[in-house]
């Protein structure tokens, strides 16, 4: 439980690195640039310390990269400019959970108790009540193939996870340590890696047949004034350490002793901790419905790690 708080920390400090490092370089651009940080950092401990390539979960990791962090992350960029960035976190963490909790009870036979199904529900209650429009929400942009594009990240993000346990399982039949972090920085290295040759082939194939309004290998010209590329790579940086490398390794590290089913809930309060960072840092003040939602998913958590 503590390596799923520690990784939604991450993910909600990294949440402001990489709203800087979109203002310099567009979104293909950052997500690429987190993803070429993180294979550098990561790679750089995985081949000395830890186990590179050559663990018996690697194939399983490398596919859970492809899903979560390549199709998954695809689809979550194409929903964004749809949605929002409310809405599109609000349906991704409210159906990765128990898209990855189905999944994993069907697939490899955990199951989790009912005292734990209530509290992972409270959680992601808490982030429905904090992530939602204030009102209404009006006609939503784009229709089916905006939610389409949400469910399909909600999907990666799961199934991302339910094949990250499986990927624990095989290692563990082999004899392999898993419940360390440093299995978990070796299985980040190899997830991220997949992740960043999907996406680069993704991109190079979009380019080559003119399918993407903005690729990462073009000068990125921001509507705005005032951001020079030069000055965001100290947030592309941050981005990728926090998000990428210390919040994925948390992540995979929770994922090796605890089913998916707990860890995306807890995972979920990401957006909720990134609004006192985003206060702090961008002036973004949250809202009184935002507070309550946080309150009642850290009570959640609470509740869910004393059910354990």
């Amino acid at each position: 439980m503590l390596a799923a708080l520690f990784a939604a920390t991450f993910f909600a400090l990294s949440a402001s690195c990489a709203s800087r490092s979109l203002r310099h370089f567009g979104p293909a651009r950052a997500n690429l640039g987190r993803l070429v940080v993180a294979t550098l950092v990561l790679g750089a401990f995985a081949h000395t310390a830890g186990g590179g390539l050559g663990s018996a979960s690697t194939g399983w990791f490398l596919l859970s990269g492809i899903i979560g962090m390549g199709l998954g992350d695809l689809a979550l960029f194409a929903a964004l400019p749809r949605l929002g960035s409310r809405l599109t976190v609000l349906i991704l963490q409210c159906l990765a959970a128990p898209l990855a909790a189905v999944g994993e009870w069907l697939w490899l036979g955990t199951r989790i108790s009912a005292d734990q199904v209530l509290w992972g529900t409270v959680i992601l209650a808490g982030v429905a009540l904090a992530l939602s429009p204030e009102r209404g929400g009006g006609r939503i942009a784009g229709g089916g193939a905006a939610l389409g594009f949400a469910f399909l990240a909600a999907c990666g993000q799961g199934f991302g996870a339910l094949v990250s346990r499986k990927g624990v399982q095989v290692a563990e039949a082999a004899g392999e340590l898993v419940g360390n972090a440093t299995f978990g920085l070796t299985a980040a290295y190899q997830r991220i890696l997949a992740g960043l040759i999907f996406t680069a082939l993704w991109f190079a194939i979009q380019g080559r047949w003119g399918r993407t309004a903005e690729s990462p290998w073009a000068p990125y010209r921001h509507p705005g004034a005032g951001n020079p590329p030069g000055a965001g790579w100290g947030w592309m940086v941050a981005n990728g350490l926090a998000g990428a490398v210390i919040g994925v390794s948390c992540y995979q590290w929770a994922l090796a002793t605890t089913p998916s089913g707990l860890v995306l809930p807890i995972a979920a309060t990401a957006p909720l901790l990134a609004m006192p960072i985003a206060y702090w840092l961008e002036g973004d003040r949250p809202g009184k419905r935002a507070i309550l939602g946080g309150l009642v998913a850290v009570a959640g958590c609470v509740a869910l790690a004393r059910a354990r």
